[in-house]
């Protein structure tokens, strides 16, 4: 089955009359009829958003009058940097289900703020600076590129925006498919981790398969690869196939994402790989060949 969103889920784009948001909502729009509900812009409700092709949806003063309107239960952000922290808060003060942030360059401590509201929420948020998540042939949530993905049994989970499509594109194209893909971006402080997801993959029947795709920084790899390891002892397992981005990278050099920087001997390419392994994850030497490691964890 599908993960966190399908055909039935409603979602609010928090700026869509910006250039961001109008482009990525008509991509959604165009992927199976994804069920984008309206937008919202404090000074512009009331109005509509129209797109290139005449579709258009009603823009509401605030999430909340969306929610109460549509019966949305997502929503995505595309608002700048400055403003990001806030329309996370307040999709959590409406109390939405779901909240994707694709922004990238959201300050750390207005996302420690955004994190201790979370927490004492029932919302779930996905990023910042993510991709977004899809479910093939369903719905569309963020700037994957749907063309790539094709309904089947592989569950992905990426730090990387860019190896979450190699990821797809490589599984769909060994006839495997996936049944949802989630990336829940790079930076330190955000919402989702790894373990959230997989715990979701290992309970869904239909996800057969797992790609997990880190990368240095942090010590969420290594988290995520113990908990394996432990659902693995109660008789919980499926197979698994990673890769660790930035193996290259200098001890203190940050690489790409902010969350991405080693420091003080943690958070090392060749710690998470080992302890990738050592949970029963076989590890792809390069991007290029995880459809390949796939295959063999499947023993194809």
């Amino acid at each position: 089955m599908s993960i966190l969103i399908d055909r039935d889920t409603k979602i609010l784009v928090q700026g869509l009359t910006g250039k961001t948001g109008s482009f990525h909502t008509e991509q959604a729009l165009a992927y199976y009829g994804t069920q984008m509900v309206g937008g919202t812009h404090p000074k512009k409700g009331g109005e509509d958003w129209a797109s290139s092709n005449g579709e258009s949806l009603p823009i509401f003063s605030t999430v909340a009058e969306g929610k109460e309107r549509t019966g949305a239960n997502a929503s995505v952000v595309y608002v700048p940097p400055a403003g990001a922290a806030g329309a996370i808060l307040e999709a959590i003060e409406a109390e939405i289900p779901l909240i994707i942030c694709i922004t990238e360059g959201v300050p750390v401590m207005d996302m420690v703020k955004v994190k201790a509201k979370l927490e004492k929420s029932n919302s779930r948020l996905i990023g910042p600076n993510c991709p977004g998540i899809l479910t093939p042939e369903q719905c569309k949530i963020g700037i994957m590129p749907g063309s790539i993905f094709k309904k089947g049994s592989v569950g992905v989970v990426s730090r990387s925006g860019t190896l979450t499509y190699e990821a797809v594109f490589q599984t769909s194209n060994a006839g495997l498919g996936q049944t949802t893909a989630v990336g829940i971006g790079g930076d330190p402080v955000k919402g989702t981790e790894f373990i959230d997801m997989l715990e979701m993959f290992l309970a869904d029947d239909e996800t057969e398969s797992i790609i997990m795709i880190g990368e240095i920084g942090g010590l969420a790899e290594e988290e995520a690869a113990q908990f394996i390891a432990d659902e693995a002892k109660k008789g919980r397992s499926k197979p698994m196939a990673g890769f660790i981005a930035g193996r290259t990278a200098p001890p203190g050099r940050t690489m790409g994402h902010a969350g991405a920087v080693i420091s003080g001997g943690k958070g090392g390419a060749e710690d998470k790989i080992d302890a990738m392994e050592a949970a029963g994850i076989k590890v792809s030497p390069s991007p290029a060949k995880l459809g390949e490691t796939l295959l063999a964890a499947l023993g194809k």
